[in-house]
């Protein structure tokens, strides 16, 4: 899956980093793609998702081949001006990981950024959750596939489209019909922000 852009407002992945990036997955045996989501609300947002994306590429058996612009985003699920505004973004990666230990990764990489889990919709430092994987369909409780809430979230969907605007969840259809459906109210594109995309 490499992604593509057909709005002229995105700024396309330099032909040399995903040069760089295609001949790396040489060392990838049988990859799949996967879609990750990140959003973070306290501390150094910016910084947090960054470091967030760099962890993930470090992570053996797994390519970072895209990383979306970044969104600002109210909170979901809580009162208004309850808690600081998100950046949200999205990652497509290439992986020789199965989904639960992809799952570990995330969940380790929460940690490394002190991720707490007190309340539901509670603020937090980062959040790497896994949207889809390949076109894998699994109502297990422990990771389900696609995401449950992906299709209904503007705050997924509007960077994902970015990065792949021919995305297709499975069993909900087209990243950008649910978009559309959903509408981008309270979810700002931040043209003066930029997360980079690890070499």
């Amino acid at each position: 899956m490499k992604p593509t852009h057909s709005d002229p407002t995105v700024q396309p992945v330099p032909a040399s980093v995903v040069e760089t990036v295609d001949a790396a997955d040489v060392t990838l045996s049988n990859p799949r793609w996967a879609v990750i989501a990140l959003g973070a609300n306290l501390g150094n947002r910016l910084e947090t998702l960054q470091g967030a994306v760099d962890a993930l590429a470090d992570t053996p058996g797994l390519r970072v081949k895209a990383v979306s612009p970044v969104y600002e985003t109210e909170p979901w699920g809580v009162e208004p001006g309850s808690q600081p505004a998100y950046f949200n973004a999205v990652t497509l990666v290439k992986t020789t990981l199965p989904p639960s230990s992809l799952l570990e990764r995330a969940h380790a990489v929460e940690e490394a950024f002190h991720r707490v889990r007190e309340e539901r919709w509670g603020a937090r430092t980062i959040d790497v959750d896994i949207v889809a994987y390949a076109d894998v369909v699994s109502d297990d409780p422990v990771l389900t596939l696609p995401h449950p809430r992906a299709h209904e979230r503007a705050f997924v969907l509007a960077p994902w489209a970015d990065v792949d605007p021919e995305a297709v969840i499975p069993g909900r259809g087209a990243v950008t019909e649910l978009l559309a459906a959903v509408g981008r109210e309270g979810v700002t594109r931040r043209t003066d922000l930029e997360l980079r995309l690890p070499e």
